[in-house]
């Protein structure tokens, strides 16, 4: 072989080698272990996100958090499983499984849990449950999840019964006795706190997350609230992102942040011990 040809050759090598590192470099930078990492979130939990994106512990990791705000949990959702949020922070795992379920196309994935808050019964106009009169309006989330979370709550109140066949996305259609013949009024679930001052309105459900912007306390503010055990374990909160990138090892150091003694300081003082630490293998969801 000539000179030229062994320069030639050469060349051509160094050419493949630059465009493979390229693509290498491109790949890490756009694709399953970006280095920023876009969290979308709501209320409180958008709080905690700030928090954590501002810690050295974070920088440390070799990653950069940015938060995006939404107030809508569907849109939220939607935008992770098209992969326009990275991951979310918002929503309990029985939340996750009535997205899936009712997502034709893209699917979510738990990348771990996060904490778990209790929902609540709340009235503006009554101190105890007994309080509450027979035909009163109970206002309740208009999404599966939230529906049947708050369903089961009612129960455990002894204000209802539900079918034996009652599941983590059944309606009020499952209801099997109402002896108090309350009706139920589906609403926007982030409008609980303004609801329970509707003279309407005698009670709502309200989860935490909500509870806290509206200056509740679930702890002392409502009339009855979820105990924590296991029948309570599809309420837990997770860290979600499309289903390919459940795998993400940079995601994975979400979790791990979340989970410091720093962080977990910050959210007992911040939200007055309301959201209890879960850390639990994803597989505990699913058992």
């Amino acid at each position: 072989m000539s000179k030229t040809k062994k320069w030639i050759s050469l060349i051509i090598v160094i050419i493949f080698a630059f465009i493979a590192i390229f693509l290498v470099r491109n790949q890490t930078s756009s694709g399953n272990d970006k280095n920023e990492i876009t969290i979308g979130s709501i209320g409180s939990d958008a709080q905690i996100w700030n928090y954590i994106a501002k810690l050295p512990e974070t920088k440390q990791k070799g990653i950069k958090i940015k938060v995006k705000n939404f107030t809508d949990g569907v849109s939220l959702n939607t935008s992770t499983a098209q992969g326009k949020i990275d991951v979310n922070a918002f929503q309990s795992y029985a939340y996750l499984a009535a997205y899936n379920k009712s997502s034709t196309k893209n699917k979510l994935g738990v990348i771990g849990t996060t904490y778990l808050e209790p929902m609540g019964i709340y009235s503006s106009q009554y101190k105890k449950i007994s309080e509450i009169p027979d035909g009163a309006t109970i206002a309740i989330a208009n999404n599966a999840a939230n529906t049947a979370r708050g369903l089961r709550l009612l129960e455990k109140a002894g204000l209802i019964t539900l079918k034996s066949s009652f599941g983590s996305l059944s309606g009020i259609n499952e209801i099997k006795s109402n002896p108090h013949d309350f009706k139920f009024k589906e609403i926007d679930d982030t409008t609980g706190p303004r609801v329970i001052k509707d003279n309407t309105i005698a009670a709502a459900l309200i989860g935490n997350t909500v509870a806290l912007e509206g200056k509740l306390n679930v702890l002392k503010d409502s009339l009855y609230h979820e105990k924590i055990d296991q029948s309570t374990k599809d309420n837990i909160n997770i860290l979600a992102t499309a289903k390919k990138n459940q795998s993400n090892k940079n995601f994975k150091k979400l979790i791990s942040l979340y989970h410091s003694k720093k962080v977990q300081k910050y959210i007992r003082d911040k939200f007055d011990g309301t959201k209890l630490e879960v850390q639990k293998p994803v597989t505990y969801l699913t058992k």
